[in-house]
């Protein structure tokens, strides 16, 4: 079968997962949660999905299996990739979500949960193993969702609960924000939230047809909108998430995006975390300090919650993990300023958008000074479409060979210094830069992230590096 899982679950081509794999996949999920204990049969198993056209087909496919299996699927309907999985943790029950994020509209995935947590890389590799081992087995008719327990209102209900205790009540009265809404499946719960809180809410750009928005490579014309919009209503902040409402993105006063490794950092500060937990693809400032220790990851997920859970066994208290692309985890509890936050330790962009504009709110500050007043180095990411697996594999091998190799490669750009190879390739230069070349592990891309001295500095040298992939020459 034409899929396989990347960094945050199952992954491939629509028309491919719409077929035989939407069946199997979950099939072998099933299986998975019976052999190890997470569930007996007849227990129920809640689905979601986002509003991509392919999302409904497929997620009918995986009822179908689920019922097949023994099991009762539950419909949840349209909503948040963390409602799903935060009312799946509530009532102890495994779930899965049909989603392919903020990639492209041709492609599509699924996400799956066991009633404790995100499956790891381990039940990955199991699950795989049991859905070659189905492959050949007869498939049922598979059709349109019908007939199913709908728990859409009391899933999404249960997570509005809980962000309604992060903020002080009227703690964003005054406050104008504009909600990005596109195709996200997170748009009118953030406006909700937002206006709960007492801001003035302006929604913008909701579109009927599925819009893939990455909020670790903002694009161009996003940010083109985004920049139009906050000067044309006068907005203190846009806020909005990737196409399942696991990622957040938040353009400050003057529509420029705040990057999502210093949306999870201000989070944690927040929340006065003393463990942080991000892959090594986060602003490289985010360093130990008053106390806080910082560990680093591969990119995914499921690394990110390994490393939570390293640090729980360590006996740390206040543990929250962050990926660059702004997405929040939390392992464990956090006093909030209503009651007590329960771990979700899946990816969110509800919790960061709150706690960046609450913490704005409270300081008096405009979001350009709240971010500024960290200090941190700048950085840029973006990522080359249509990047063969292939072509990034061949490179990356050339580039980590050798020394030789990689300085002729870089030259454009300085001499590296240091190489570290624990997801792609990060190279410091000796003129202070950083870049990171790393293949996508959901689609056919190259990503580039980047650090240097200043803004101006930072997206020349993006520029380059995505200059040096485009014409590498791997013959």
């Amino acid at each position: 079968m034409s899929v396989k899982f990347g960094t945050s679950g199952l992954r491939g081509l629509s028309v491919d997962l719409q077929g035989r794999p939407s069946y199997v996949y979950p099939a072998a999920f099933v299986n998975l949660l019976l052999r190890n204990g997470h569930a007996k049969s007849a227990d129920r198993v809640l689905v979601g999905y986002d509003f991509r056209d392919s999302s409904p087909a497929i997620a009918a496919n995986a009822m179908i299996a689920l019922r097949q299996s023994g099991l009762v699927p539950v419909d949840c309907g349209h909503l948040p990739t963390p409602a799903l999985a935060y009312y799946g943790f509530q009532a102890g029950l495994a779930s899965l979500m049909v989603t392919g994020s903020h990639i492209p509209a041709d492609r599509n995935g699924i996400k799956f949960y066991l009633p404790d947590g995100e499956i790891g890389k381990s039940d990955e590799r199991q699950i795989a193993e049991i859905a070659a081992e189905l492959n050949d087995m007869p498939v049922p008719a598979l059709g349109e969702i019908t007939s199913y327990e709908n728990r859409a209102g009391e899933a999404v209900a249960l997570f509005m609960e809980r962000n309604k205790i992060v903020l002080p009540e009227s703690a964003l009265s005054g406050k104008r924000f504009g909600v990005y809404q596109h195709s996200t499946v997170a748009r009118d719960m953030l406006s909700e939230i937002l206006r709960y809180y007492g801001a003035e809410v302006v929604e913008l750009g909701r579109s009927s047809v599925f819009t893939p928005v990455d909020t670790e490579a903002v694009s161009a014309e996003t940010i083109a909108a985004l920049r139009e919009w906050s000067y044309q209503f006068g907005l203190d902040a846009v806020v909005s998430a990737d196409g399942d409402g696991d990622r957040p993105l938040i353009a400050d006063e003057t529509g420029s995006p705040i990057s999502g490794d210093i949306c999870g950092y201000l989070t944690a500060l927040f929340l006065g975390a003393d463990a942080i937990v991000t892959p090594i693809t986060s602003n490289s400032g985010i360093k130990t300090a008053g106390g806080v220790e910082v560990v680093r990851t591969k990119v995914g997920s499921p690394f990110v919650i390994a490393g939570m859970q390293e640090a729980l066994a360590s006996h740390r208290q206040g543990v929250v993990g962050f990926e660059a692309n702004g997405g929040t985890l939390t392992a464990s509890e956090f006093r909030a300023a209503k009651g007590t936050l329960r771990p979700l330790p899946t990816r969110d962009s509800f919790l960061p958008v709150l706690a960046v504009l609450g913490s704005a709110a409270a300081a008096g500050l405009k979001l350009s000074g709240l971010k500024d007043r960290l200090g941190l180095p700048f950085t840029a990411a973006d990522r080359l479409e249509k990047f063969a697996t292939e072509r990034s594999v061949s490179l990356m091998a050339r580039l980590q060979a050798n020394r030789e190799n990689l300085s002729e490669f870089l030259h454009p750009l300085g001499l590296p210094i240091e190489v570290d190879m624990l997801d792609g390739l990060r190279v410091t230069l000796d003129n202070g830069r950083t870049v990171h070349f790393r293949p996508s592990g959901n689609a056919p891309e190259m990503r580039c992230y980047v650090e240097a001295a200043n803004a101006a500095e930072t997206r020349e040298v993006l520029e380059m590096g995505l200059r040096l992939l485009r014409e590498a020459d791997l013959a």
